[in-house]
């Protein structure tokens, strides 16, 4: 694992990079409100996808600062057209870098980062392969939901029952390939014994088949 940094605009994000050997594609990390690159939710996912050889970016999509004005206002962790500006800006970064630069890129967001990654991905079709939402909001992507061209899946909690509610009014107005998958008896954070596995599984299938070269 490589610890980075990315610029973006006017700013300068934390990220950390790990790319396998032979890994075959890269995937960036958009994390929900109050959480960072050190979720362990989603490093645990990472893990799974590495050991899928794929590649992975967990980086913070706000700053320290912007993270402690947040935890005090909330002011920052709905505003998902500044966190889908971040992941266009990692994105960009990740084009010319050496040891990813030959990788096809996917999303994976939770819960507002979700909405962020498809509002990126709608943004900047031509980048993007693949996207995976856990538990995500991808009702906030609100516009841009028709505009995704990249395959897309939305795993939720089988509990989880407004989170259920939105995932199906956004795939209803998703015109790309999105599927619905939602894991029984899990509650929104997937803490459940086996829970994550199972998302984690389903988003290292999902990039594999969307990501590798055909």
């Amino acid at each position: 694992m490589n610890e980075v940094e990315i610029q973006a605009g006017h700013t300068v994000l934390s990220g950390n990079l790990t790319i396998p050997k032979n890994a075959v594609a890269l995937v960036l990390f958009a994390h929900g409100s109050g959480s960072s690159r050190h979720s362990p939710r989603n490093q645990f996912v990472a893990r799974t996808l590495n050991d899928a050889g794929l590649g992975t970016l967990l980086f913070d999509l706000l700053t320290q600062e912007e993270e402690a004005l947040d935890m005090r206002t909330r002011e920052h962790r709905f505003n998902i057209g500044l966190l889908a500006e971040r992941l266009v800006h990692a994105t960009k970064w990740a084009k010319p870098q050496e040891r990813t630069r030959d990788l096809r890129i996917g999303y994976f967001g939770s819960s507002t980062g979700a909405a962020a990654a498809l509002m990126a991905a709608a943004e900047t079709p031509q980048d993007v392969g693949a996207v995976v939402s856990r538990g995500g909001r991808p009702d906030l992507a609100g516009d841009a939901l028709p505009k995704v061209q990249a395959p897309t899946l939305l795993i939720v909690g089988g509990n989880d029952d407004i989170v259920i509610e939105l995932n199906e009014q956004a795939r209803d107005q998703m015109r790309c390939q999105v599927k619905l998958e939602i894991v029984p008896g899990a509650t929104h954070l997937f803490e459940e014994p086996g829970a994550l596995e199972k998302v984690a599984r389903l988003a290292s299938d999902w990039f594999s088949l969307h990501l590798t070269p055909k």
